[in-house]
């Protein structure tokens, strides 16, 4: 196993001071994680690897915009470095390329983190970083409807591993790394056996595919060879064409399926944190290869996409008012938010119990329970149950969150649909094709994006005036 030199992110108990009616900051309860865990020895590898039993549960849960989606991630790539690799290119041409989509943040891992929980929760860190039990996920979502998930990690040593990286024993290279593994964030997934057991690698996609048993919802990455991370983005590039063009030409696979190639992050800290995005698979018309759809999405859009797709609740974080991906939009009547990004970045996480920089220790955000959200569900009933009725700490029903570095906090150009506090369905988004969103706004007024409650409503009690100075 190659050492690796890292710090340790809070591994905090249930945030139970972020729970409704709650008054009072709780003592944090940090710890590190036990070296086991962390670096396992090999011999404790190699033994598990001789008996861990992946799961590959199927399901057959009709959507209204595709039935599969599979999300592919590269990394650190600016927008305009991606654009010009050919391998990209030819990929573009397969699908829809999505010429404004944004990561929410740098570096890495709390870009993983979002697109399954809704959250950075103030993460700007690489760590060791385990959320907490209370803390939901979209697979919380996916599990409502028996909709089937999974995570394909590449060069992962075995299903359901905890630690914090693998490498090739011979050469130490093509790495497999905790922190560009979403689901093994969240207690509720890695402490969960059956769980934890879907976390499985790309030599379980190969048997799964072969099987035709792939899930419904996947999470899949390369490892930090093939990503690009230790590479360029014309090897990953390259890996990815060569990986997605047989599958693209498989009946199975192809079959109303809708395949997102993004990347985590830009490369570039001080430009907009745009990232190069393709809809490809068989979810995708035909008549719309080659085009572009210039809607404001971001990594949030996933989750919410998700969740009109397949009429799911929300989770009742920054998912909750996020653009739904055209394809699924139209046939929803969902109808997006139109957004100016003159000086917004999204490249700084703001204060939270994951940040280094602004560290709030025991405090963890609440939820908006008490919103419609995107797909019209309103917020999953478990997260309802655990944070009581509030409206949250933060405007969770806006487009897109609080910029940190431009101190910009105004969410876009609300629609009917993009924030419910109007009761309005909607009628319709961005085509997918060549077109962006050109709604007119409601007559709801714009509200701050990242706007906090009053410290007495708030789960815990930080200071109104101390975490806006946080912010600054």
């Amino acid at each position: 196993m190659k050492n690796s030199n890292f710090l340790f992110g809070a591994s905090v108990a249930l945030a139970g001071g972020a729970l409704a009616g709650v008054t009072t900051e709780p003592s944090p309860v940090s710890s590190r994680p036990p070296e086991s865990t962390v670096e396992p020895p090999l011999s404790s590898i190699y033994a598990a690897q001789a008996t861990a039993v992946p799961q590959s549960p199927v399901s057959n849960v009709a959507g209204k915009g595709f039935d599969r989606i599979v999300q592919i991630w590269l990394e650190n790539t600016n927008f305009d470095a991606s654009a010009g690799d050919p391998s990209m290119s030819w990929l573009a041409s397969q699908g829809i390329l999505l010429t404004n989509y944004y990561a929410v943040t740098h570096p890495s891992e709390p870009n993983y983190a979002a697109v399954i929980s809704g959250d950075t929760f103030g993460m700007d860190n690489d760590d060791f970083n385990s959320f907490p039990t209370n803390i939901s996920t979209v697979v919380d979502l996916l599990d409502t409807k028996g909709i089937s998930w999974a995570a394909y990690q590449e060069s992962l040593p075995y299903a359901g591993f905890q630690g914090f990286n693998f490498s090739n024993q011979e050469t130490f290279a093509n790495d497999y790394v905790r922190k560009h593994n979403p689901l093994v964030l969240f207690d509720n997934i890695a402490h969960n056996a059956t769980r934890a057991a879907q976390i499985k690698s790309f030599v379980n996609l190969t048997s799964d595919l072969a099987a035709k048993k792939l899930p419904q919802w996947s999470f899949v990455t390369p490892n930090m060879t093939n990503d690009g991370h230790d590479t360029n983005v014309t090897f990953a590039g390259a890996w990815a064409r060569a990986f997605l063009e047989p599958l693209l030409a498989d009946d199975y696979f192809m079959n109303n399926t809708l395949v997102v190639l993004s990347f985590d992050e830009n490369e570039d800290y001080a430009t907009g944190n745009r990232v190069y995005t393709v809809l490809l698979g068989g979810a995708v018309d035909k008549a719309l290869h080659g085009t572009t759809d210039d809607t404001f999405y971001n990594h949030y859009s996933m989750i919410s996409t998700v969740s009109a797709n397949w009429d799911l609740p929300s989770l009742g974080r920054w998912d909750c008012g996020a653009n739904v991906l055209a394809l699924v939009a139209n046939k929803t009547g969902y109808r997006n938010a139109d957004v100016s990004l003159g000086g917004i970045t999204f490249n700084s996480s703001y204060p939270g119990p994951l940040a280094d920089k602004h560290f709030t220790p025991g405090w963890w955000p609440a939820p908006n329970t008490e919103a419609k959200c995107a797909a019209g569900n309103g917020v999953l009933p478990s997260v309802v149950d655990t944070w009581g009725k509030q409206s949250g700490t933060f405007n969770y029903t806006n487009v897109y969150p609080y910029d940190a570095v431009s101190g910009i906090a105004t969410g876009g150009t609300l629609v009917a649909g993009a924030n419910d506090r109007d009761g309005g369905s909607g009628s319709g988004s961005g085509s997918g094709g060549s077109s962006t969103t050109s709604s007119a706004p409601s007559s709801t007024p714009t509200h701050n994006a990242a706007s906090l409650i009053a410290p007495g409503v708030m789960g815990a009690g930080i200071g109104l005036l101390g975490f806006v100075a946080a912010l600054l």
